[in-house]
């Protein structure tokens, strides 16, 4: 039965296909949320990527999550394979981490992820579908826009509570910052101030790429110091911060 199940690779559990009882390699980190994605598609088992573990380990989170349902669920070393793209991290990714589902398959740290993706064809189908998750937004500073002042700084939870109104504030988001498949048009999808993204331990994989694209990586520097003296100097803050202040009231 084993040999009958197919493997599938994607950038992100966010942009699946069918999926339904394959063993899906995705390029999204090892979160909650991405395993939450990747079970409610309905695959038999899933590899994701380890975002650098992370504090309190949550770039892994989502393979003790996907115990509860009893599937196999494994994460790759993020040094190993780029983070969102699932090819590489099939073509080149080294297990990392894998929950007691997968061991059952015998999978186990060090192995290729093509292998362990092999393995893990031989697992149950998961007992239900995923439990309840819920993801958030919220925001954290400044004011509306027709309020004035500076812009308003936003917390997301991962790129899927993105929303239009969010272009000109400044975002906060749980997701990692990579290009999915390293395509610029995947970036994100609003014409935001400014974005953070978690690192997800690929750091190391950004400056690399940077220095073997040194056009790339003067326009995008250009681009960040035409943005700063247009919008935030020393006079532009002197600015905001005195005409945020009430006006005195004269009596007569």
């Amino acid at each position: 039965m084993a040999d009958s199940v197919l493997i599938a690779a994607a950038e992100s559990v966010t942009r699946l296909e069918d999926v339904a009882g394959k063993v899906l390699v995705a390029g999204s980190h090892g979160g909650v949320i991405a395993a939450w994605y990747g079970a409610k598609a309905g695959a038999r088992a899933l590899v994701l990527n380890d975002a650098g573990v992370g504090k309190d380990r949550a770039g892994i989170a989502g393979l003790v999550y996907l115990e509860a349902i009893g599937m196999a669920a494994a994460a790759v070393d993020c040094m190993s394979a780029r983070i969102g793209d699932g090819a590489d991290m099939l073509a080149r990714g080294v297990i990392s981490h894998v929950n007691a589902y997968a061991a059952l398959c015998g999978v186990v740290a060090g192995q290729s992820c093509r292998e362990a993706a092999g393995r893990m064809r031989a697992a149950s189908p998961p007992r239900s579908g995923p439990p309840p998750y819920a993801e958030g937004r919220w925001r954290v500073a400044g004011k509306r826009p027709e309020a004035g002042g500076p812009p308003e700084v936003w917390a997301l939870d991962s790129l899927g509570k993105l929303e239009p109104e969010d272009a000109g504030r400044i975002l906060v988001i749980g997701s990692h910052g990579a290009l999915l498949g390293g395509r610029r048009e995947s970036a994100l999808a609003v014409g935001a101030a400014a974005a953070v993204f978690n690192d997800a331990g690929g750091l190391r994989e950004i400056v690399r790429g940077l220095l073997e694209n040194l056009p790339e990586a003067e326009r995008l520097g250009a681009a960040a110091r035409s943005r700063l003296l247009q919008d935030h100097t020393y006079m532009h803050r002197l600015r905001q911060l005195l005409l945020d202040q009430p006006r005195p009231i004269i009596s007569p």
